[in-house]
């Protein structure tokens, strides 16, 4: 009866991973309770990586694609969501703005993903170098 039970929770948890786009990872942690011998499934975290496309500050949601052909996915942020810059520090919202790419962890609530934390990643710069020569004559 034990290991019907435990394959029932893997056999979700598969169906839940499986569901989520390319981009999303799922981590579920489940350990054995050695006094009870039962299965206990732990919390589980869900992020996606990809780029905002859309972020609007009056709103409670952002859309992030992932990869360059994705539909965007539209995840739904409140006021206890972090916003964290490449190396861990806290930023403001005012550094969400569409074309950055960010990772986002989330936990499901119903068909909603509530988001707990964005991680923005440095966007890809390109700097151009010019030269310019300035040619004087002497009279």
């Amino acid at each position: 009866m034990k290991e019907n039970t435990l394959a029932k929770i893997l056999a979700v948890a598969c169906g839940l991973v499986a569901v989520t786009a390319m981009a999303q990872t799922s981590t579920t942690v489940t350990t054995k309770d050695g006094a009870a011998g039962t299965a206990v499934t732990e919390t589980s975290t869900t992020s996606a990586s990809g780029t905002i496309t859309t972020y609007t500050p009056e709103s409670d949601s952002l859309m992030l694609r992932a990869g360059t052909t994705g539909a965007p996915v539209r995840y739904y942020y409140n006021k206890d969501t972090t916003v964290l810059d490449p190396e861990g520090h806290t930023v403001t919202w005012s550094s969400v703005r569409p074309d950055v790419p960010a990772t986002v962890y989330y936990v499901r609530d119903g068909d909603r993903m509530i988001v707990r934390k964005v991680v923005l990643s440095k966007p890809t710069v390109v700097e151009k170098e010019t030269t310019t020569t300035t040619t004087t004559k002497k009279p």
